[in-house]
């Protein structure tokens, strides 16, 4: 019997390693963004860990950024980030934090 293994990923793009730091800092936000977002159901109880967790992960967020401006990396590269993102699932992550489309139904 043949093993079936996942699809395999695209590479991530060449990134410093602050940038690595930006996004993987920012995803930690995003996500917990996500489970205090109000309009999925759960307990309260969860998004007030979440939020009590969203102090320091913003802390880190913005020490990446400040490393980033402190190195003279001083412009963010879209294109670039854009596809480290989508690599590491950060549109499905990010579709947590919206509200969704109103349904009319």
């Amino acid at each position: 019997m043949t093993a079936v293994l996942p699809p395999e990923l695209p590479p991530l793009p060449a990134l410093t390693r602050a940038e690595g730091e930006l996004i993987d800092r920012y995803l930690d936000v995003v996500d917990l963004l996500g489970r205090i977002n109000p309009v999925h159901h759960g307990d309260t109880y969860r998004g007030l860990r979440a939020a009590q967790a969203l102090v320091t992960r913003a802390a880190e967020l913005r020490d990446a950024l400040a490393l980033m401006h402190q190195r003279g990396e001083t412009e963010l590269h879209g294109p670039t980030l854009t596809r480290a993102l989508r690599v590491l699932d950060g549109e499905r992550r990010t579709a947590r934090v919206i509200v969704p489309p109103r349904s009319d139904s």
